[in-house]
């Protein structure tokens, strides 16, 4: 590993430690020349995922988007940054978990719908605007009827 400072590329690992129920390596390193510290992470390398989108054309998942698209639906709300992490790495790791290359962009949508829906509403319903191309309020309705009736069945279990 190159010195972040130095650029020198000698350096020992100080200490290990396993990150996201052992996914993730985090090594505390130090540079053997300038004897400063740095951080490094070790993730298991997943084969590339392809994305079949609705009119048939293919592209590479991109975490960043996903990432994107996820913060623009909870922009204003009440949901940390670490939530939307975390969460966009559990739809990641269960798109890994398909074993499949291509995954049709309606599981990505899905997966982060039923996501939004626990974590919140409003953020929800805003990426299903978007997800499922609204053009009248109809569509809003039926996702509003859909939470009302969830959460009166939730309330009375």
């Amino acid at each position: 590993m190159r010195c972040p400072v130095c650029k020198e590329d000698s350096d020992r690992v100080i200490d290990s430690r396993p990150m996201d129920d052992g996914a993730i390596i985090r090594r505390r390193r130090e540079c053997n020349n300038c004897k400063r510290r740095f951080t490094t992470y070790e993730k298991l390398e997943y084969l590339p995922l392809i994305v079949v989108k609705k009119d048939g054309t293919r592209e590479a998942f991109d975490r960043d988007k996903l990432m994107n698209s996820v913060l623009k639906s909870c922009s204003k709300r009440p949901i940390s940054a670490e939530d939307i992490s975390q969460m966009v790495d559990n739809i990641e790791g269960s798109l890994h978990n398909l074993l499949k290359r291509e995954i049709p962009s309606r599981t990505i949508g899905e997966l982060v719908m039923d996501h939004l829906k626990d974590m919140d509403e409003v953020a929800y319903v805003r990426f299903a605007s978007v997800y499922r191309q609204f053009t009248d309020l109809e569509g809003f309705q039926q996702i509003l009827g859909s939470l009302y009736q969830n959460k009166k069945h939730d309330n009375e279990n």
